[in-house]
């Protein structure tokens, strides 16, 4: 027999399924929804949960939670940026701080080092799709606050230009910080990369932290290798 939780999961899923709660539409209140099915808000929140992490309702807070629009996909392209048709609409903020933390090793500079970090929020219509945090050296920062795409064209213009660009990839649950901007659940894995590119000089020129949701989004890796000689390329 289905534990409660999952009984009004099951039950909002249908609903959902079947139209009665549609794409974009805002559920009852969680005090409304727990009194309907006689529940406490604990027990009512957990149900929701279940159906947050399987992308079929967010919870925006403040506000509520609303039935979620069919998410598309996209995918990341190591060493290029996550590409998207239609293109994704990116907000900005820049600031300028000190390096700290794991930064100095990243950049390869000495602590309190002068750096600008630019945050970058993008969104697919008006639903958040990824969240990512560039830190450059002060003296390479850009004068405005540029698009993801105008800075991946800033780098590969660089003088000396780059040499190397080294991502890890890794998977795990998000910040409470990144639930709220991604408007995801703390239960959803999301797609961590570390990017780090470095000039013919050797000096590593940006560092970056993205975070892409599981639930609508891939990372492609590609190894061209040279014709007859199956080896990579350089």
């Amino acid at each position: 027999m289905p534990s409660r939780r999952h009984a009004i999961a099951d039950d909002l899923r249908q609903q959902i399924r079947t139209g009665h709660f549609k794409a974009g539409e805002r559920l009852p209140s969680e005090a409304q929804l727990a009194t309907r099915y006689t529940v406490s808000t604990p027990t009512l929140r957990s149900a929701l949960a279940l159906l947050q992490g399987e992308g079929l309702v967010e919870k925006i807070h403040g506000s509520g939670n609303y039935v979620r629009r069919p998410l598309r996909r996209f995918t990341y392209v190591g060493g290029v940026g996550a590409s998207a048709i239609p293109p994704l609409r990116a907000t900005v903020r820049t600031t300028n701080l000190e390096a700290h933390g794991d930064l100095p090793a990243l950049l390869n500079v000495p602590p309190l080092s002068p750096l600008t970090e630019l945050l970058y929020v993008t969104h697919d219509g008006k639903a958040p799709h990824s969240l990512a945090r560039i830190y450059v050296p002060r003296d390479l920062a850009p004068a405005d606050c540029p698009s993801p795409e105008q800075m991946r064209a800033s780098l590969a213009d660089l003088h000396p230009p780059l040499s190397e660009v080294q991502e890890r990839l890794g998977a795990r649950l998000p910040t409470q910080e990144e639930s709220t901007a991604l408007r995801i659940s703390a239960s959803l894995p999301v797609l961590s990369l570390t990017r780090v590119a470095t000039n013919t000089a050797g000096r590593v020129v940006e560092a970056a932290f993205i975070v892409l949701p599981g639930d609508r989004a891939d990372a492609l890796f590609t190894t061209r290798l040279k014709p007859d000689e199956g080896t990579p390329t350089e």
